[in-house]
Protein backbone atom coordinates (compact mmCIF):
# COMPACT_ATOMS: atom_id res chain seq x y z
CA UNK A 1 0.00 0.00 0.00
CA UNK A 2 1.33 3.41 -0.89
CA UNK A 3 0.65 5.99 1.92
CA UNK A 4 0.41 9.59 0.67
CA UNK A 5 -0.44 13.28 2.36
CA UNK A 6 -1.72 15.38 0.19
CA UNK A 7 -1.09 19.31 0.90
CA UNK A 8 -3.36 21.87 -0.84
CA UNK A 9 -4.56 25.15 0.39
CA UNK A 10 -7.84 24.63 -1.31
CA UNK A 11 -10.13 22.59 0.42
CA UNK A 12 -12.43 21.61 -2.22
CA UNK A 13 -9.06 20.20 -3.94
CA UNK A 14 -7.93 18.65 -1.09
CA UNK A 15 -11.13 16.55 -0.50
CA UNK A 16 -11.78 15.69 -4.41
CA UNK A 17 -7.98 14.63 -4.65
CA UNK A 18 -8.16 12.49 -1.81
CA UNK A 19 -11.68 10.64 -2.55
CA UNK A 20 -10.54 10.38 -5.86
CA UNK A 21 -7.09 8.46 -4.92
CA UNK A 22 -8.56 6.80 -1.50
CA UNK A 23 -10.84 4.78 -5.00
CA UNK A 24 -7.50 3.46 -6.06
CA UNK A 25 -6.52 -0.40 -4.03
CA UNK A 26 -3.29 0.40 -3.68
CA UNK A 27 -3.21 4.01 -2.36
CA UNK A 28 -3.78 5.30 0.69
CA UNK A 29 -4.59 8.76 1.81
CA UNK A 30 -3.27 9.01 5.45
CA UNK A 31 -3.10 12.68 5.91
CA UNK A 32 -4.28 15.96 4.39
CA UNK A 33 -3.17 19.21 5.48
CA UNK A 34 -3.35 22.97 4.00
CA UNK A 35 -0.20 24.99 4.39
CA UNK A 36 3.70 23.99 4.61
CA UNK A 37 4.40 23.77 7.63
CA UNK A 38 1.37 20.96 8.23
CA UNK A 39 3.01 19.29 5.39
CA UNK A 40 6.19 19.40 6.65
CA UNK A 41 5.17 17.77 10.07
CA UNK A 42 2.87 15.05 8.72
CA UNK A 43 5.92 13.95 6.47
CA UNK A 44 8.06 13.96 9.73
CA UNK A 45 5.68 12.67 11.85
CA UNK A 46 3.67 10.04 9.70
CA UNK A 47 6.74 8.84 7.23
CA UNK A 48 4.16 8.55 3.88
CA UNK A 49 5.86 7.01 0.69
CA UNK A 50 4.87 10.05 -1.42
CA UNK A 51 3.60 13.77 -0.52
CA UNK A 52 1.55 15.68 -3.45
CA UNK A 53 2.68 19.59 -2.74
CA UNK A 54 0.88 22.90 -4.09
CA UNK A 55 3.26 25.09 -4.30
CA UNK A 56 1.39 28.11 -3.79
CA UNK A 57 0.40 27.29 0.41
CA UNK A 58 0.39 28.99 3.29
CA UNK A 59 3.49 29.53 5.85
CA UNK A 60 5.66 27.56 3.57
CA UNK A 61 5.67 26.76 0.29
CA UNK A 62 5.85 23.68 -1.17
CA UNK A 63 9.18 24.04 -2.35
CA UNK A 64 10.34 25.42 0.86
CA UNK A 65 9.18 22.28 2.01
CA UNK A 66 10.74 20.00 -0.57
CA UNK A 67 14.01 21.70 -0.01
CA UNK A 68 14.08 21.24 3.55
CA UNK A 69 13.11 17.85 3.05
CA UNK A 70 15.94 17.33 0.89
CA UNK A 71 18.26 18.96 3.59
CA UNK A 72 16.93 16.11 6.19
CA UNK A 73 17.43 13.33 3.89
CA UNK A 74 13.60 12.36 4.28
CA UNK A 75 12.58 9.47 2.09
CA UNK A 76 9.43 10.68 1.35
CA UNK A 77 9.15 11.63 -2.54
CA UNK A 78 7.50 14.53 -3.04
CA UNK A 79 5.29 15.31 -6.54
CA UNK A 80 4.55 18.73 -7.29
CA UNK A 81 1.42 19.76 -8.35
CA UNK A 82 0.79 23.50 -9.65
CA UNK A 83 -1.24 25.22 -11.99
CA UNK A 84 1.92 27.60 -12.48
CA UNK A 85 3.98 26.84 -15.91
CA UNK A 86 6.71 29.11 -14.43
CA UNK A 87 10.51 28.67 -15.43
CA UNK A 88 11.57 29.42 -11.72
CA UNK A 89 9.05 27.20 -9.80
CA UNK A 90 10.55 24.41 -12.33
CA UNK A 91 13.90 25.44 -11.58
CA UNK A 92 13.95 25.00 -7.96
CA UNK A 93 11.90 21.73 -8.13
CA UNK A 94 14.64 20.04 -10.23
CA UNK A 95 17.21 21.54 -7.55
CA UNK A 96 15.16 20.15 -4.39
CA UNK A 97 14.99 16.71 -5.94
CA UNK A 98 11.45 16.46 -6.71
CA UNK A 99 10.41 13.14 -8.32
CA UNK A 100 7.51 14.62 -9.93
CA UNK A 101 5.93 18.11 -11.65
CA UNK A 102 2.34 18.10 -12.90
CA UNK A 103 0.00 20.00 -13.86
CA UNK A 104 -3.67 20.07 -11.75
CA UNK A 105 -5.66 19.71 -14.60
CA UNK A 106 -4.78 16.14 -15.37
CA UNK A 107 -6.65 12.83 -14.82
CA UNK A 108 -6.69 11.08 -11.70
CA UNK A 109 -6.01 8.10 -13.94
CA UNK A 110 -2.60 9.91 -15.09
CA UNK A 111 -1.87 11.43 -11.34
CA UNK A 112 -2.03 7.30 -9.39
CA UNK A 113 0.10 6.63 -12.65
CA UNK A 114 2.36 9.00 -11.96
CA UNK A 115 2.67 8.02 -8.29
CA UNK A 116 2.69 4.70 -9.13
CA UNK A 117 6.08 5.28 -11.40
CA UNK A 118 7.59 7.51 -8.34
CA UNK A 119 7.53 4.27 -6.19
CA UNK A 120 9.05 2.31 -8.77
CA UNK A 121 12.14 5.29 -9.26
CA UNK A 122 10.76 7.29 -12.00
CA UNK A 123 10.37 10.64 -12.45
CA UNK A 124 7.29 12.40 -13.71
CA UNK A 125 7.37 16.09 -15.22
CA UNK A 126 4.28 17.98 -17.40
CA UNK A 127 5.81 17.79 -20.49
CA UNK A 128 4.31 21.61 -20.80
CA UNK A 129 6.43 22.61 -17.77
CA UNK A 130 9.60 21.50 -19.07
CA UNK A 131 9.11 23.33 -22.27
CA UNK A 132 7.83 26.58 -19.95
CA UNK A 133 11.13 26.32 -18.27
CA UNK A 134 13.30 25.98 -20.91
CA UNK A 135 12.31 29.09 -22.63
CA UNK A 136 14.27 31.77 -19.93
CA UNK A 137 16.44 31.09 -17.64
CA UNK A 138 16.86 33.26 -14.53
CA UNK A 139 19.44 35.74 -14.66
CA UNK A 140 19.76 36.52 -11.25
CA UNK A 141 22.21 35.04 -9.04
CA UNK A 142 21.82 33.57 -5.86
CA UNK A 143 22.97 37.04 -4.34
CA UNK A 144 21.17 38.91 -6.18
CA UNK A 145 17.67 37.06 -5.73
CA UNK A 146 18.48 37.15 -1.61
CA UNK A 147 18.76 41.01 -1.46
CA UNK A 148 15.24 41.22 -3.71
CA UNK A 149 13.62 38.75 -1.73
CA UNK A 150 14.29 41.06 1.34
CA UNK A 151 13.55 44.32 -0.73
CA UNK A 152 9.95 42.13 -1.34
CA UNK A 153 10.03 41.69 2.54
CA UNK A 154 10.16 45.85 2.79
CA UNK A 155 13.83 45.67 4.30
CA UNK A 156 15.72 48.64 4.01
CA UNK A 157 18.77 48.63 2.43
CA UNK A 158 20.36 49.12 5.86
CA UNK A 159 18.48 46.35 7.35
CA UNK A 160 19.78 44.26 4.14
CA UNK A 161 23.49 45.26 4.68
CA UNK A 162 23.45 44.44 8.24
CA UNK A 163 21.67 40.90 7.64
CA UNK A 164 23.76 39.90 4.56
CA UNK A 165 27.33 41.53 6.36
CA UNK A 166 27.78 44.11 3.40
CA UNK A 167 27.90 47.21 2.92
CA UNK A 168 25.23 50.01 2.08
CA UNK A 169 26.97 51.07 -0.87
CA UNK A 170 26.91 47.17 -1.55
CA UNK A 171 23.66 46.59 -1.21
CA UNK A 172 22.74 49.29 -3.81
CA UNK A 173 25.25 47.70 -6.53
CA UNK A 174 23.52 44.73 -5.97
CA UNK A 175 19.80 46.44 -6.72
CA UNK A 176 21.06 48.40 -9.36
CA UNK A 177 22.24 45.38 -11.34
CA UNK A 178 18.93 43.74 -10.63
CA UNK A 179 17.20 46.21 -12.47
CA UNK A 180 19.49 46.35 -15.15
CA UNK A 181 19.39 42.53 -15.69
CA UNK A 182 15.88 42.53 -15.44
CA UNK A 183 15.53 45.27 -17.58
CA UNK A 184 13.17 47.37 -16.05
CA UNK A 185 12.34 50.68 -13.95
CA UNK A 186 12.57 50.56 -10.18
CA UNK A 187 12.43 47.76 -7.64
CA UNK A 188 8.47 47.58 -7.41
CA UNK A 189 9.05 46.56 -11.48
CA UNK A 190 11.92 43.90 -10.37
CA UNK A 191 10.06 42.66 -7.63
CA UNK A 192 6.73 42.13 -9.96
CA UNK A 193 8.77 40.53 -12.66
CA UNK A 194 11.11 38.27 -10.25
CA UNK A 195 7.65 37.21 -8.51
CA UNK A 196 5.86 36.41 -11.94
CA UNK A 197 8.85 34.46 -12.99
CA UNK A 198 8.90 32.53 -9.93
CA UNK A 199 12.57 33.31 -9.51
CA UNK A 200 12.37 34.65 -6.27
Amino acid sequence: MIKIVIAEDQGLLRGALGSLLDFEDDLEVIAQVRNGQEALDSILALKPDICLMDIEMPIKSGLDVAEELRELGSDCKIIILTTFARPGYFERAVKAEVHGYMLKDGSSDELAEAIRNVMKGKREFASELIFGSIKEENPLTEREREVLRMVAEGKTAKEISTSLFLSTGTVRNYMSEIISKLNVKNRIEAISIAEEKGWL
